[in-house]
């Protein structure tokens, strides 16, 4: 049994966040302390957010000193952060036992530079507080001024409860994101044009274009259904242009239009805006995308 401490009183989503991590990587074999008392402290093996020192080597993971543990860009870290940074990839290994070395550490990076780095920054008021982030949204489960038969401590392992599910889903989310990662990348090592990236199934791929770097790749070919689509790469994550939008001249058509202009007989589509057309069968496609691709 894992014997953690932090601080009794209000509590923020960083320090529902670290227990909610060491519960998963215990399978919930872990006590919590929630005290101000320091020889409560000094009976615990792991003490998160109170204490006033950071010493991993003796599993103490304060935050609030005027020297406080810096991520390596210089942001501060919560003691979210701290206690996802030394037993992060536990967690995903109790959680996602199926995961590779590989895939386990993208998740842990992804995790840490998305939700968990969030979490770190309101704490240490670094982004702007609102109420739908999950930080607000944990912390409403402090017991109000008029909640004067509300246990606090039953708050805070109820506000434990959402986090947890939040960091299994947060992980299965981004163990997927892994997976699709992995046939990307040997789609990509596979294609006879480098510029044409043809996947066997409906996976999600804008991610891994970019995090793999796959430059030259200006299409991505993937069934939809019973027929296919080609998808026109963005110039950089989260864009709304294409690196080589499809040509002009298909933009709008459908099924015996469009075939007459591209000379593909099973071409069903291409949206206007020129960001993804489709075909019946999947050589349609592969045809179209290498049309578009020398036009």
């Amino acid at each position: 049994m894992l014997l953690a401490a932090t601080h009794s009183g209000s509590f923020h989503a960083d320090d529902v966040f670290a227990f909610a991590i060491l519960q998963a990587v215990t399978g919930g074999e872990v006590s919590l302390t929630r005290s101000r008392d320091a020889a409560d402290w000094d009976q615990a093996t792991v003490v998160f957010d109170v204490g006033g020192i950071y010493d991993p080597q003796r599993g103490r993971y304060d935050h609030h000193m005027r020297d406080k543990p810096l991520r390596p860009n210089g942001e501060a870290y919560s003691s979210a952060g701290l206690i996802w940074r030394d037993y992060g990839r536990q967690a995903i290994a109790t959680l996602c036992p199926a995961a590779t070395p590989g895939q386990a550490e993208i998740v842990w990076t992804k995790m840490d530079a998305a939700l968990i780095r969030d979490i770190d920054l309101m704490d240490n008021g670094a982004m702007d507080r609102h109420p739908g982030h999950l930080s607000s949204v944990l912390e409403s489960w402090n017991p109000t001024f008029a909640e004067t038969d509300r246990a606090e401590n039953d708050a805070y392992f109820q506000a434990v409860a959402v986090a947890d599910q939040v960091l299994r889903r947060e992980i299965a989310q981004t163990y997927a994101a892994a997976l699709a990662q992995d046939s990307v990348e040997a789609a990509a090592k596979a294609a006879a044009d480098p510029r044409i990236i043809v996947l066997d199934s409906r996976l999600p791929w804008d991610e891994a274009v970019f995090d793999l770097d796959l430059r030259e790749a200006l299409y991505v070919i993937r069934p939809a259904g019973k027929d296919w689509t080609v998808s026109a790469i963005p110039p950089d994550r989260g864009s709304f242009a294409q690196r080589k939008s499809l040509p002009a001249a298909w933009g709008g058509l459908r099924e015996a239009e469009l075939a007459a202009v591209c000379g593909v007989e099973d071409a069903t589509f291409c949206h206007s805006a020129l960001f993804v057309c489709g075909a019946l069968s999947r050589d349609g496609a592969i045809r179209m995308a290498q049309m578009a691709a020398e036009a």
